[in-house]
């Protein structure tokens, strides 16, 4: 594990460089074939992160936002996304943020969330407890929904759910923070949050979230309380204390 945290540390460094040069600087902005925007920088960031992969880990396999999937030949897996939050980033709010994850067969081992403008770095792996710039972090103590802070992107991810979804969400909690990104992830990890629920996601948006926040004491699942790997779907959930899943599922329903 040690090996893959220097990579993965490795690998945050070389992004935050790049992620740095571009950040408020004038760049063209494209729309992809899903309409979501992508950049130059994007691009430029995860091909540098696979040409090292590639160079000191021939065998691992790839799964990057940009350039699709490398098979891997000995069960291990890079999941990235070079720059999760690519509107904040085109507008100049450092809330985004480049994730790295590791996954063994489909399950993920480690997970880099950093944000290379406010030098914020979490670290999660397997039976390690979570680091966040060099300190270790624990999740707080939150046992039941109507004392929790709660996070999400954006109220249009439930556009399927209806707006009568946030409506209870909000009435059973203290309150709901929008925007942030893969940050709240963080800051749930760091304690400050308590349940971010989130949908519309893809693997590379969350798999590097799973070994940070459980590492943190927290737990992540998918809508039906099923662990997150690379064959799961775009539900995601996240919680500082697991003993507010029995009201969090009694909410999705």
């Amino acid at each position: 594990m040690q090996e893959f945290t220097q990579l993965a540390n490795t690998l945050a460094d070389k992004a935050g460089q790049i992620v740095r040069r571009y950040y408020r600087a004038p760049f063209d902005v494209e729309s992809k074939e899903d309409t979501s925007p992508v950049t130059i920088a994007d691009r430029e960031v995860e091909q540098v992160l696979r040409e090292i992969i590639e160079k000191q880990r021939p065998e691992d396999g790839i799964i990057g936002e940009e350039f699709g999937t490398k098979e891997s030949q000995n069960g291990l897996t890079w999941v990235l996304d070079p720059i999760d939050g690519t509107k904040p980033f085109i507008t100049g709010r450092p809330t985004f943020g480049t994730l790295i994850a590791l996954c063994e067969e489909d399950k993920p081992i480690l997970g880099v969330i950093d944000q290379a403008i406010i030098n914020d770095r979490w670290i999660g792996a397997k039976g390690q407890t979570t680091i966040h710039n060099g300190d270790e972090v624990k999740t707080r103590s939150c046992k039941n929904l109507q004392a929790s802070i709660g996070s999400s992107t954006s109220p249009m991810m439930f556009k399927d759910q209806g707006f009568d979804f946030i409506t209870n969400w909000r009435e059973k909690c203290q309150f709901i923070v929008w925007g942030g990104d893969c940050i709240t992830y963080g800051l749930l990890a760091n304690g400050n949050l308590d349940v971010i629920i989130e949908a519309e996601m893809k693997i590379y948006d969350y798999l590097a979230h799973v070994a940070i926040v459980e590492g943190a004491g927290g737990k992540m699942c998918d809508w039906h309380g099923e662990p997150l790997t690379l064959q799961s779907d775009h539900h995601v959930i996240a919680l500082g204390d697991a003993s507010l899943w029995g009201e969090v599922s009694e909410l999705l329903k």
